[in-house]
């Protein structure tokens, strides 16, 4: 394939649909200009680090390969990735030879979010059935394990455009039929937008319900999620689902992550909830911003979910320029890949506690620290009564509550 020079962005925005402008590749740097007219609108789409004017604009090579974060966000990671590579892989495209451009053009208006590319690469596979989760399962299975599998073109039209390392789909639920389809932009009348996950060769068999049960405990906590619930396939294995918060009922909602606002690398991550803290408060304009980071981060330290990183947090914009944070996502028991937290607290990442959190609390002029961490606590200590109801073993239900009984005590 040729690769692309130029791509146009384009933002369909609760169903305002706006040309935010041109991304031009020469000699290896990407150039990325906004349209004039756009400009008037006043939605600025990354407030951090793309400034909002007609001139020019260059980003770093680094963190993303010369793409501002706000475009880099559309790209898929992890799983997605994968799916892109083995679907071009096997079409016989050199995937060496890939920009970031080029990947964009398969992203097309299939991303998550609000933001698509144009030129449209083809990549869809559009059906109409009904999906069985256990087919897919087994076929994630090979695509993992580097097998070959006859899917390859439906799993990168269900999840191809998805972020995160475990693999999921991205469909849409009749909650009346209990019917899952997929192959919709605009989804059918009584059809939600949602997204599963499936489990990753390293993750506990048990995964989906332990998120589940996270899920669960986090809203006790007073943490702001989407709706999540567990799906079954005909074998009864579960799997966890969570209604998408970048769509409502107007249609797409423009979502960057924290990553791509701050131009932070996630894998090698210099963050601090201060940092987010700080972030928030700029796209909010409200102190509650600084409660809601201190609540999550202090669920994340006592429930021990350490794969804090920065694209496990998010924002939304709508169709006016107004600008919130999305709901929690990817809360579940994790030691991360060092045993430490992605995104540190106060400075510490390897065994942070109360002391940690209460001076950030501090530093943000945050009264009601003793309230929300106790609130959290509390949500907390109900472990084993919760995951007791979403079916964990009792046996893994010990062994988690372990390690909660010694991050209590910090």
């Amino acid at each position: 394939m040729n690769q692309i020079k130029n791509i146009l962005v384009r933002i369909n925005v609760e169903g305002i649909s706006h040309d935010v402008g041109e991304l031009v590749m020469d000699n290896r740097t990407i150039y990325f200009r906004y349209n004039a007219d756009f400009l008037k609108s006043e939605l600025n789409i990354s407030p951090i680090k793309l400034p909002f004017t007609n001139e020019i604009a260059i980003a770093d090579k680094n963190p993303f390969e010369g793409l501002y974060g706000v475009f880099n966000d559309s790209l898929p990671d992890g799983w997605g990735r994968l799916l892109l590579d083995r679907n071009l892989s096997s079409k016989g495209v050199n995937i060496d030879n890939l920009t970031p451009l080029d990947r964009l053009a398969y992203v097309g208006d299939k991303g998550m979010g609000a933001l698509s590319y144009i030129p449209q690469l083809d990549g869809a596979y559009d059906v109409e059935k009904q999906l069985e989760l256990d087919i897919i399962a087994r076929e994630m299975a090979h695509v993992l394990k580097g097998e070959s599998t006859e899917m390859i073109d439906e799993l990168f039209a269900l999840g191809g455009s998805s972020g995160g390392a475990r693999p999921k789909i991205l469909v849409a639920y009749n909650r009346d039929k209990d019917q899952l389809i997929h192959g919709y932009n605009n989804v059918p009348d009584q059809f939600e937008e949602w997204l599963i996950k499936f489990p990753s060769s390293q993750d506990n068999p048990q995964i989906s319900k332990i998120e589940y049960a996270y899920y669960q405990m986090a809203l006790k906590a007073g943490i702001n999620m989407s709706e999540c619930r567990l799906f079954k396939g005909k074998s009864g294995q579960t799997y966890f689902g969570t209604k998408r918060f970048d769509r409502n009922t107007k249609g797409r909602l423009h979502v960057h992550t924290a990553s791509g606002l701050m131009h932070d690398n996630f894998r090698m991550s210099t963050m601090d909830y201060g940092h987010l803290m700080d972030c928030a408060y700029r796209l909010e304009k409200h102190v509650d911003a600084y409660e809601k980071i201190l609540r999550l981060a202090a669920f994340n330290v006592y429930a021990h979910n350490r794969d804090d990183h920065s694209k496990n947090f998010s924002f939304l914009m709508d169709a006016k320029g107004d600008w919130k944070m999305a709901p929690a996502y990817d809360l579940t028991f994790s030691s991360s890949a060092y045993g430490m937290h992605n995104t540190m607290i106060a400075g510490e990442s390897k065994a942070p506690g109360k002391e940690h959190l209460l001076k950030l609390a501090n530093h943000f002029g945050i009264n009601n620290f003793n309230d929300i961490i106790n609130e959290v606590k509390q949500a907390v200590s109900n472990w084993r009564e919760v995951a007791n109801d979403c079916g964990v073993s009792k046996q893994l239900i010990s062994e988690i509550q372990k390690t909660f009984n010694r991050l209590n005590k910090q």
